[in-house]
């Protein structure tokens, strides 16, 4: 009996599309305003799918600790954050954690220098 691969092959590559389109909402930060901030100044942050459903936190890295920042405003296009208090002066990264369970932290690139 010969069996034919045609058709589950067939369905795979019809289905890619759609696997594709799931990850759309994927959340993106792509610019800083301003790119250099002090403690208690508001940062601003542009990109794609960065509202709540999307992203729970946002935190500045250096690439060994992070400081976990407070979100003042969220919508899909740019979220703001305050610089907090415990942020020590220097060029960090950011990093945003989803709120699905379990959470995922994705490192972001763009940077903001804390003077």
């Amino acid at each position: 009996m010969r069996v034919s691969y045609v058709g589950p092959v067939l369905v795979a590559l019809l289905a890619f599309p759609f696997l594709l389109c799931a990850q759309t909402d994927f959340p993106r930060m792509t610019t800083v305003d301003p790119m250099a901030a002090k403690v208690g100044e508001i940062v601003t942050v542009s990109g794609e799918h960065l509202d709540k459903a999307n992203v729970a936190e946002v935190f500045l890295t250096d690439g060994k600790s992070d400081t976990k920042v407070e979100i003042t405003e969220q919508a899909a296009e740019a979220l703001k954050f305050k610089v907090p208090d415990a942020a020590k002066p220097g060029r960090f990264g950011l990093v945003i954690r989803t709120p699905s369970t379990p959470p995922k932290d994705y490192i972001q690139p763009v940077k903001v220098t804390i003077q």
